[in-house]
């Protein structure tokens, strides 16, 4: 978990995040998150979350889950209105939860108070919240897909970034056309590359055209490998430097756990729950 941890960082980081700009930390550094998801859990109810698509495609398969994983969309909802988020960067799967945590803000303003805004979505118009499977583009890509050739990880070296387009689902048909509905292979592969070339479907479609699909995928992969390939280096020369990491970590955790004191300090005055001041005199007790 630690070596995820400094991992991911390092790619948010080699992605173009600034720490002075943006508060980056650990969720597990912020203690106010679980304690505001169980106020937000007590307002829930089972039918509700029972109700959201991901644990239904989970329990699906039968077999003895545990809570966490039906709850889990309530700690999402602690994770946006802990900072009292307006607007909030999600993919379409995400939609339902986000609405569950403004369902849980309505909820608790009409019981307790106004503590939290309403977030909204903010559905992102380049189509990344649409990117499907390599191997079955009916499904997302997913990194919980079993099948290591259905997705791009940002560590993957260009040689597998190139191996997982050539061997990427598509039709019979030899031309490229962006047509999700009826080709979501071959659109699929469209999409990212305009992702990773910040073109326009019909852009993209104009410029390949006289290739057949599968000269496409050379052109996909290598516009993928020219993006990810200078991120994964600097990423890997960022995973060089740990203690780095953990500082960028720690600075922005202290951040954090400023924004978040004073926001769950406005939850236990409106709730009843032992006021803020206390708990942090008793933790100085404790340290003494």
């Amino acid at each position: 978990m630690q070596d995820n941890t400094l991992q991911l960082t390092a790619y948010l980081l080699a992605s173009g995040l600034d720490p002075a700009r943006t508060v980056l930390f650990a969720q597990s550094a912020v203690p106010r998150h679980a304690e505001l998801c169980w106020v937000l859990t007590c307002l829930a109810t089972q039918a509700r979350l029972a109700h959201l698509p991901q644990y239904r495609e989970r329990t699906a398969g039968g077999g003895d889950l545990g809570a966490g994983l039906l709850l889990y969309p309530v700690l999402q909802a602690a994770d946006v209105l802990l900072y009292r988020a307006t607007h909030v960067p999600v993919g379409a799967d995400q939609l339902q939860h986000l609405q569950l945590a403004a369902l849980l803000a309505r909820t608790f303003r009409h019981r307790y108070g106004p503590a939290f805004p309403t977030p909204r979505a903010l559905l992102p118009a380049d189509g990344s919240d649409r990117v499907r499977s390599l191997r079955d583009p009916a499904k997302k890509m997913s990194k919980s897909d079993p099948d290591p050739k259905s997705r791009i990880v940002l560590a993957d070296s260009d040689d597998a970034v190139r191996a997982k387009i050539r061997k990427a689902v598509t039709d019979f048909t030899p031309q490229v056309t962006f047509d999700p509905a009826t080709r979501p292979g071959v659109s699929n592969l469209v999409l990212l590359q305009c992702l990773a070339e910040d073109k326009t479907p019909e852009e993209v479609t104009d410029e390949a055209g006289g290739l057949t699909t599968a000269q496409y995928k050379r052109v996909v992969a290598e516009a993928l490998v020219s993006v990810l390939g200078p991120m994964r280096a600097r990423a890997e020369e960022l995973q060089s430097r740990p203690r780095l990491l953990r500082d960028v970590l720690r600075h922005g955790a202290a951040r954090a756990r400023r924004r978040a004191d004073a926001v769950y300090a406005d939850v236990a005055a409106l709730t009843g729950l032992a006021p803020v001041e206390l708990m942090e005199a008793d933790k100085k007790l404790k340290v003494a």
